[in-house]
């Protein structure tokens, strides 16, 4: 956080990007981890709950640019506090897109009901969707504790998310293959899957903003990638 300053008032301003960045943090998590959970038990009014919290969170993210418009006009911060302010930004953008991912699989739930999801592709949906929630969990900790090396091992652990979804998009393909009947069900399931590893690419972005906002410099060298999916299916593959 940025250090304490003389007027009390620009101190609180700063506390309540911080409180507003947790909250949505909070709503985003829940709407995600919330909107696997529907679409393997075919829960309906569960995914209609998370379709309509989306409202909340994009409320939240226009409050958050509202105020720090607001603060830059007004305080005309220099520095870390320009870094703070711009951070925060940022941050309440990758959240926004993170509820709308959870939105979307919860979009999902009605047109895999019919058949169900399969028990396997089930938990290895589940399983991903651990993979991107503890990196979600574990950034809006970083945003508390300003822990570069952390934000660091958040970055760097994205690959492992990547490879997880390459797997599952390999076993979605199979399923297709083996039966046309398939298709539509595990077409559905394919676009939940990018929905999720995508939730992990945008907690890496928070990763980054945080080392930003708490060094003043970019992370070295390129986020690691682990994604092959458009390779699968390719001659040689």
């Amino acid at each position: 956080m940025a250090s304490t300053h003389i007027m009390s008032a620009y101190d609180e301003e700063l506390k309540y990007l911080s409180r507003s960045i947790s909250e949505m943090g909070g709503l985003a998590e829940q709407m995600c981890g919330d909107a696997v959970r529907a679409l393997v038990n075919s829960d309906g009014a569960l995914a209609q709950r998370i379709i309509s919290d989306d409202v909340i969170l994009d409320h939240s993210e226009r409050e958050i640019q509202d105020k720090a418009i607001t603060m830059i006009a007004k305080r005309q911060p220099v520095a870390a506090d320009l870094r703070e302010i711009v951070g925060t930004l940022r941050i309440a953008a990758d959240l926004e897109r993170v509820g709308d991912l959870g939105k979307n699989t919860a979009k999902r739930v009605i047109a895999v009901a019919g058949t169900g999801v399969p028990r396997k592709l089930a938990r290895g949906l589940e399983h991903l969707s651990e993979l991107a929630l503890v990196q979600l969990k574990d950034v809006l900790d970083v945003f508390s504790t300003r822990l570069v090396e952390k934000a660091e091992a958040i970055r760097i652990r994205d690959e492992e998310i990547d490879a997880m979804y390459t797997s599952l998009f390999r076993e979605l393909l199979t399923y297709m293959m083996e039966d046309p009947r398939n298709i539509a069900t595990c077409t559905h399931l394919l676009f939940c899957a990018k929905n999720i590893e995508r939730i992990g690419d945008h907690a890496t972005n928070i990763a980054e903003t945080i080392y930003y906002m708490t060094t003043g410099a970019q992370p070295e060298g390129e986020r690691p990638k682990d994604d092959s999916s458009n390779t699968v299916g390719a001659t040689g593959q």
